[in-house]
């Protein structure tokens, strides 16, 4: 196994052991966005590090809601296991706040979009079992979470995103030098860092003035500047 975790990767060694109980009269939606703060080490650290959120919430991590073929409510996701499917309560019950509360926040579809849910899950459908994008690079049939997510929808708006593409960056903003864990995440593949390449991370999802948000099923850590 490759000693590097993978981004928005979440291995059973690293979840918690134990879970809590969500009571809430909240109702997710099929397609709600579930922005999470995940405690995965060095690699979320990093992730937070260089990416802005909605009100400077750290997120490493998203999924997406959708039914299985049950018609259940499950949370799709890219992981280092590829594309699937997971429930709820497995995604929910990854980290926890000072209060024992998941760190996770819900972004919604603005009315006037939600059209495009069904088809954004229609093009996931198709990509059930893709393996994970370790190098982070849009242009191959690889995915990584937000990646998925942005290319889902927008496939289902005739091609335009919802979700905005910046430069990556794997530096750290005080010194400027890119991070060590990222040198040797990328030596570890025999792959160049893809530095300023075209990419999206959650934080950046979360700030879609396509998307609200409605929910907070705890309180991720937050960015102080």
């Amino acid at each position: 196994m490759n000693k590097i975790t993978l981004i928005c990767s979440l291995f059973l060694s690293t979840l918690l052991f134990f879970s809590c109980e969500i009571q809430t009269d909240f109702k997710l939606q099929e397609g709600d966005l579930l922005f999470q703060d995940s405690d995965c080490g060095p690699f979320c650290d990093a992730i937070e590090a260089v990416t802005q959120s909605v009100d400077n919430y750290n997120f490493s991590h998203v999924g997406l809601v959708m039914k299985d073929e049950n018609g259940d409510l499950k949370v799709m996701e890219a992981i280092s296991a590829g594309v699937v499917l997971t429930s709820l309560d497995s995604f929910l019950n990854r980290s926890f706040d000072a209060h024992n509360k998941p760190k996770v926040l819900v972004g919604r579809l603005k009315p006037k979009y939600k059209a495009l849910i069904p088809d954004a899950i229609a093009f996931i459908h198709s990509k059930m079992n893709a393996q994970y994008d370790a190098v982070f690079d849009i242009n191959n049939d690889r995915y990584y979470c937000s990646e998925l997510i942005h290319l889902a929808f927008k496939a289902a708006n005739h091609n335009t995103p919802i979700f905005k593409e910046q430069p990556m960056t794997f530096k750290a903003p005080d010194t400027k030098e890119t991070y060590k864990i990222w040198e040797d995440y990328f030596k570890d593949l025999g792959q160049p860092i893809p530095e300023g390449e075209p990419g999206l991370n959650p934080g950046g999802m979360s700030q879609s003035p396509f998307i609200d948000i409605v929910h907070h099923f705890g309180e991720p850590s937050k960015t102080l500047f």
